[in-house]
Parts: structure tokens; C-alpha cells; sequence
């Protein structure tokens, strides 16, 4: 129901068990950047559902590398070509 995909504490207990339900959270809730944070150590390649402002967000981004070293390619331009992010 909508109201279970706007619900935060739904959206963190759902990434923990499964980090692709991020995607089915609202759009608000993938905005959120704790929630995105909680997702992205469970699974860094999730970054792929993040929007461009958490792609650019060093913190996300650095999470989801140590996570998968693959979920640079879904880092923003900036970030992937950042060196401190790459040799994460």
C-alpha cells in the first residue's frame, strides 16, 4: 500500500532483509539519505536505484564501494573519478 511505501521504519526493516526493496519504497524514502545508507551496506550495488543527488553523495557512494567494488559504475562522474573513491 502507499502508505507502507512511506513508512521509514517499513522501508529500513525491508533493505535489511533485501536491499532491492528499496526500490519499491517512495520516492522520499529513496531520497532518504540514512535509508539509502542502510541500503547500500547491505547491498552496494543497490546504488543503481539511487537518484543523481545520492550518486554524487561521497558518503553513499564510499559505503557502497567498500560493500561492492562493482557499485562505482552507478557513482556519478565526479565520484568515479575521484581517487579517494576508486581505491576504496
Amino acid at each position: 500500500s502507499e502508505e507502507l511505501r512511506n513508512d521509514k521504519e517499513v522501508a529500513m526493516e525491508a533493505v535489511k532483509q533485501d536491499a532491492r526493496a528499496i526500490q519499491y519504497a517512495s520516492q522520499q524514502l529513496q531520497a532518504d539519505k540514512s535509508v539509502f545508507v542502510e541500503t547500500v551496506k547491505q547491498c552496494g550495488l543497490a546504488l543503481q536505484f539511487a537518484n543523481e543527488v545520492l550518486r554524487n553523495d561521497r558518503c553513499i557512494v564510499l559505503e557502497a564501494v567498500k560493500q561492492a567494488g562493482l557499485a562505482l559504475k552507478h557513482a556519478s562522474e565526479e565520484l568515479r573519478n575521484d581517487r579517494c573513491v576508486v581505491l576504496e
